[in-house]
């Protein structure tokens, strides 16, 4: 048979090698991805890190990007990069970017990007929900009800109003700035700690987390998870909160010493807690479970239909600008 040279045809397009480190992809971009790219999926391989990545470095068009999600599965560091000494470009499916070694890519000339602004709306609205769900009770007196327990044992205890709470945001980057203006919106007074004060907003700066808690009656943790920030609230933290504080945490499971904060509700060292993150995802202390007071959710705070699709966009985008030589959409630079 006759090559598609030979015979006039034009040849089918070479497609650039992508890594993927991704499990949940809905269809809609894994196919968006697969027309674009020749995809070399890690999770769908089956082989250990090690052998999968020697794999596609032998190649012979190995990869120049790769695209990551945190959790703790794969951590681009020097390792990862020594493996694939082609790459070029990392992507991070989410805001955050603990499990990507900034300074030591920015060492190799390897550029890193990242989600952008695609989910803080979401996560904002999630953290508020939590709050008022935690406040108010509200999935314990659904519980309550759902239970039967209503005709049998009366009403439910009342919760507390959300309006007029002194509320400490830990990170006012742009999902802290988006919670603080929701929470606004109900009556709160908000003050922040952030790596340094910002000019343009009106809220009481405080310089460390302990400060922060003293003067709070609710803590929401919003800030990246690094050295400095890793177990930011801390025992000391929590008992600055007291017995009637809360803990919100969309941030990074790591970000609070959880046993700390086990230890805490447990003996009503502080009032409640709302948890979208743990410090080793997927398990979870066996005992939030039956702990009232406390809010789970399965780290899907990022996660709407509307924010799958902005993703996928901003995915293809950073992809394509890299492919193409251009300055990336959401380029991420190393802490100094």
């Amino acid at each position: 048979m006759a090559s598609p040279a030979a015979s006039g045809e034009a040849e089918p397009p070479v497609l650039p090698a992508l890594l993927l480190f991704r499990r949940r992809l809905d269809a809609t971009f894994h196919a968006a991805l697969r027309r674009r790219y020749r995809l070399l999926d890690f999770f769908a391989s089956g082989e250990p890190l090690p052998a999968f990545l020697a794999g596609a470095a032998a190649s012979l068009d190995p990869p120049r990007a790769a695209g990551v999600v945190g959790g703790g599965a794969v951590r681009v560091d020097a390792a990862f990069l020594d493996a694939v000494p082609s790459l070029g470009f990392v992507f991070s499916t989410g805001a955050g970017v603990d499990h990507i070694d900034l300074h030591e890519c920015e060492r190799r000339g390897v550029a890193v990007a990242n989600s952008g602004t695609v989910y803080s709306s979401d996560v904002a609205d999630h953290a508020v929900g939590m709050l008022i769900d935690v406040l108010r009770r509200v999935s314990a007196a659904e519980r309550f009800v759902r239970s039967g327990l209503w005709p049998v044992q009366g009403d439910y205890p009342l919760g507390n109003k959300l309006g007029g709470k002194r509320v400490g945001i830990i990170g006012l980057g742009n999902i802290g700035s988006l919670i603080a203006k929701r929470l606004q919106a109900f009556g709160c007074v908000i003050y922040y700690n952030s790596r340094r004060p910002r000019d343009s907003v009106p809220y009481k700066y405080f310089l460390n987390v302990h400060d922060l808690a003293s003067e709070s009656d609710v803590l929401v943790v919003a800030c990246a998870l690094n050295k400095d920030t890793r177990h930011i609230v801390n025992k000391d933290v929590l008992e600055a909160l007291g017995k009637d504080g809360i803990i919100i945490n969309i941030g990074r499971g790591a970000n609070v010493d959880e046993m700390e904060l086990v230890r805490a509700l447990k003996v009503g060292r502080i009032a409640g807690a709302g948890l979208d993150v743990f410090e080793n995802e997927p398990k979870v202390p066996a005992e939030f479970f039956s702990m009232d007071n406390v809010v789970m959710t399965h780290h899907v705070a990022v996660f709407t239909s509307e924010s799958r699709s902005d993703l996928r966009d901003t995915t293809i985008g950073n992809l394509e600008d890299f492919f193409s030589g251009k300055p990336l959409l959401t380029l991420v630079l190393p802490w100094s």
